[in-house]
């Protein structure tokens, strides 16, 4: 089987790539943040904050009640690339792997081996992005600054004025270093209580092990529906005390974050004119069999009101 592309792929479905690439990993993909999708440069996020007394006894003169203060917070992208030279090679034994399973098992596959090769890539690139949005460091090259890192700088801003002391968390006591995160909203931030949109943030590690306490520890506690630790069908939604339990994969293995979807942001430049993929076949101009694949877009995170997070680390 002959896997010469013949022409550049400068992407027919482009768009559709581009986003997949930029809001595919697991928190985007999920509804985790709010999104902003064309930003060109920087975004100012406005978050209005009522304070003090809106009602008060009624009078025959007009005067104001309660404070308003509006906090201003940036939300800037910066611009990143990849360049990758592959040879088809490399592709093409898992090409036909792929394309044999789909005869038998009527897998849909990429319309074209270069879409192969492109979504193989944008898959790389949307997990490695999810990792940045929560842990990135400006400092290294490829990633922006993510929400722990921001957060981490601001812990005197946070919900409580300081981050909230964590552990090593396993299912042995996953379900009271939970309660330290729900216990400082309720403390510091209670109006988010009963918010649609509050979410308790975890990592991976602490996503499991919450599943495994619920699903008992012994043959006196069997868990859930006494179902041990098949319980869980890896389909419905977690919750803690009722406010629903959000899988951050990118988020350090002992972290969670407790704040409204509503007030975390990411950015991109999804329509931007800097925002491409392409796959250069350079097969004809060098008489190689190599492939070239080309990645541009913009993206960056920010967090709204600072008080109303509560992190745990």
């Amino acid at each position: 089987m002959a896997f010469n592309l013949t022409t550049s792929y400068s992407g027919e479905f482009k768009d559709k790539y581009i986003r997949a690439m930029l809001l595919s990993g697991k928190t985007l993909e999920n509804g985790g943040m709010t999104i902003f999708p064309n930003v060109a440069y920087k975004e100012v996020i406005q978050k209005a904050n009522l304070s003090g007394s809106l009602i008060v006894d009624a009078t025959c003169d007009y005067t104001d009640s309660g404070d308003l203060t509006l906090t201003e917070r940036v939300l800037e992208v910066e611009e990143y690339q990849v360049n990758r030279t592959e040879c088809v090679k490399n592709f093409s034994q898992t090409w036909q792997a792929a394309q044999m399973q789909a005869s038998v098992n009527d897998v849909a596959l990429p319309a074209s081996f270069s879409d192969f090769i492109v979504q193989y890539y944008v898959a790389k690139i949307a997990a490695q992005m999810e990792n940045t949005i929560w842990q990135g460091v400006a400092a290294t090259t490829g990633e922006f600054a993510g929400i722990t890192t921001i957060l981490a700088a601001s812990a005197s801003s946070l919900a409580g004025g300081a981050v909230v002391t964590g552990t090593t968390v396993t299912a042995a006591n996953v379900i009271g270093e939970m309660a330290k995160v729900l216990d400082n909203v309720t403390l510091n931030s209670p109006a988010l209580l009963g918010q649609e949109d509050l979410r308790i943030y975890v990592s991976s590690s602490i996503f499991q092990a919450y599943i495994r306490a619920l699903g008992g520890f012994s043959i006196t506690n069997t868990g859930t529906d006494n179902k041990m630790t098949q319980w869980w069908d890896g389909k419905s939604g977690l919750t803690y005390d009722g406010v629903q339990v959000f899988l951050a994969p990118g988020l350090p293995a002992n972290d969670m974050v407790a704040t409204t979807i509503s007030n975390l942001y990411y950015g991109c430049g999804i329509l931007e004119d800097l925002s491409e993929i392409r796959l250069i076949d350079t097969s004809d101009s060098l008489g190689d069999q190599n492939v070239r694949f080309v990645a541009r877009w913009k993206a960056g995170v920010q967090v709204g009101l600072l008080e109303e997070v509560t992190y745990y680390s």
